[in-house]
Formats: structure tokens, sequence, C-alpha cells
């Protein structure tokens, strides 16, 4: 796989003119956004009737479109997303709107999620200040030091069944039904009012369905679309030659450039994952609207030079478990093998 590495850090600060390449594409727009909401929330509500006929039938028709569903919901979080940055429409309003509405549906309450995203862009690639909104990462040094039930919480955390199974289904039906205590008013409300809107919408659904079925169905839709959607989360800032600094060598336009993945997907994935894959420009630039990722990444030379990670390479990420600081690299646990044997100053 190869290395997402744009240019040097000091060539990355020299490009002195980064804000006004981006600021060309931060242009929201009615239209491309409402045919977005109809071609992501019209089908998801269609599938959603269909699974209801063919539930009747054979549920063997069921869960392939459940499985559909769930990319159609991908692509609604990546909505929300855009909405909580305020980019999808030009109105702050219809932004808080349709944030709330695919909130609900994707079991995400708007503001909340919105306060905590902005500081994972802000802190991201930061060894210092990690732990809002990213996957639990340990450096090579804090992993040998740690205590034992430490290591197996962390080797638990990070093992792919948990990650990618378990992790979606507790984050977006558990963890998401209650405030962070930390959280100001309006994101304590956020989560209350979610948390009203998907009992409305679930007794509305339980009463078309019968409760029974609408559960089995929304808790599939929910975890084949969290885990998908924890896999784009995951390989878009743990992928070979990703960038992790402390505080005091950090640089913002460094951290987007090589510290988010551009993860190079087959036309039909990138579709259902409204463009996220172009992670670099998101995170340089948050307030540029989905729709419009593409465009920036193929006009601009700026972006000519970052290394895609394929699908097939992304896989690599997966052995991938601790930070090395020495190396500025990822590493396996295997890794520790060798570096456990090293010197203490060494390391």
């Amino acid at each position: 796989m190869s290395k997402s590495a744009p240019a040097g850090k000091d060539q990355v600060r020299s490009n002195a003119n980064w804000k006004d390449v981006v600021a060309k594409y931060q242009k929201s727009e009615v239209w491309p956004g409402v045919w977005q909401l109809v071609n992501t929330l019209v089908p998801y509500a269609a599938l959603w009737y269909l699974m209801h006929l063919t539930s009747k039938v054979s549920w063997w028709l069921t869960v392939p479109l459940a499985l559909l569903a769930a990319g159609f919901l991908v692509r609604a979080f990546i909505i929300f997303h855009d909405c909580g940055h305020g980019s999808f429409f030009p109105s702050r309003r219809a932004n808080d709107i349709v944030g709330f509405i695919t909130g609900v549906l994707t079991f995400t309450p708007y503001h909340h999620w919105r306060w905590e995203h902005s500081l994972h862009h802000a802190t991201s690639g930061d060894l210092d200040r990690r732990g809002t909104g990213d996957v639990w990462t340990l450096t090579v040094q804090e992993y040998l030091e740690a205590s034992r039930w430490k290591r197996f919480a962390y080797r638990l955390a990070r093992n792919p069944l948990v990650l990618f199974g378990i992790a979606p289904l507790v984050l977006f039906l558990v963890m998401q039904r209650f405030p962070s205590s930390k959280a100001a008013p309006r994101e304590r409300n956020s989560v209350i009012l979610t948390n009203l809107g998907i009992l409305v919408v679930g007794a509305g659904m339980s009463w078309v369905f019968g409760l029974k079925h609408y559960v089995l169905l929304q808790v599939l839709v929910i975890a084949v679309a969290g885990s998908a959607g924890l896999w784009l989360f995951y390989v878009q800032h743990q992928f070979d030659g990703v960038y992790w600094q402390r505080s005091e060598d950090w640089d913002y336009c460094t951290a987007a450039l090589k510290g988010s993945s551009f993860y190079k997907l087959p036309r039909v994935l990138q579709w259902f994952s409204g463009n996220i894959g172009f992670h670099h420009i998101h995170h340089l630039s948050p307030r540029i609207p989905n729709y419009y990722l593409e465009k920036c990444h193929q006009e601009e030379p700026l972006f000519q030079t970052v290394q895609p990670i394929t699908l097939l390479g992304s896989l690599k990420s997966l052995t991938f478990r601790l930070w090395d600081e020495q190396r500025q690299r990822l590493v396996s646990y295997r890794a520790l093998k060798t570096i456990e044997k090293q010197p203490q100053g060494v390391r």
C-alpha cells in the first residue's frame, strides 16, 4: 500500500495559498443538496416498504434489501455529517433541520455529535490531544508501560470482531443515547430530542411491521451501516504513512494532508460513501460539501501527489495496532518483540 505523503512538512507549510485553493469549493448549493437528499432518502424509504412486503413472504428476500438499505444509511450519515459542518446547504437552519432528521435515522444526536466531531477535526494527528472522536490508539511506550488489564482492554477494543462487529451496535444503539458529562445544554437537549424522535419513528414502524420484525430489521441495518462507517473512519486515520505528532510539532495543514487518507474506492462504493474517501481534502477544509470533494481533488495540483489507498491495500490497516514514535509509523503487536529487546533510550 502506498504511503499518503504529499510532501515534506516544510513543503506543506510553505504552501501558503492552500486556503485560497479550497475556498473556491466552499460553496454550498441548494439543488445539489436537494438532489442528494432525494436520491438517498427516497430509495431508503422505498427499501423499508419493500422489506415490509417481503417479510410476509420470505426473509431470504428481506435480508438482501436490508443490506442495501444499510448502504443508503451510510450515505444518509454523510449528509448528516456535512450538515454538522455547515457545508451541505447555504442555510444554517436548513442544515440543522436536515441534520436532525438524518440524525434520527442514523441514531445520532445532531448537535451533540457536531460538538464532539469538531474536537476530532481540531485534534486529529495530535498525540497529546487524543481521546475524542477517534479510534483508541496507544503509543508503543504507553502500551509497554500499561497494566495487564489495560493491555487486555486495548487488545479487545482493537480486535476486528469487536471494533467492526460489536462496537458499532454499542456506539449507535447505546452510547449515543447518553450525553457527555462535558456537554453544554444545547448538546444535551439534542440527545433527548433525538431519542424522542427515534421512539416516535420506532413506534410508527413497529405498528406497520410489528415490533419484533421492525427491531430485527433496524438492528441489522444499523449493524451493517455502522460497521461500514466505522471501517471507513478507521482507514481514514489508521494507514501506512499516517501523520502523528506531539502538540509542539503538530501542524494543521500537514495533519490534514498526511494524517487523513485518500481512500480510492470503486465508483459504486464512492457513491454510497458520499465521496468521504477524499478525506484529506475534507480535513483540510470541512466547509467543502461532499458533492464537490472529487472536483476539488481532480482540479487542484496540491492534491495530485497524494497517493491513494485502494480497497485491497486498505486491508493492511488491520495489522496496525500501535504508534511507534521513534519510527514515526504504525506497527503491529509482532513488532513489540523486537522493540522490547531494545534499551529504554533507543525506543
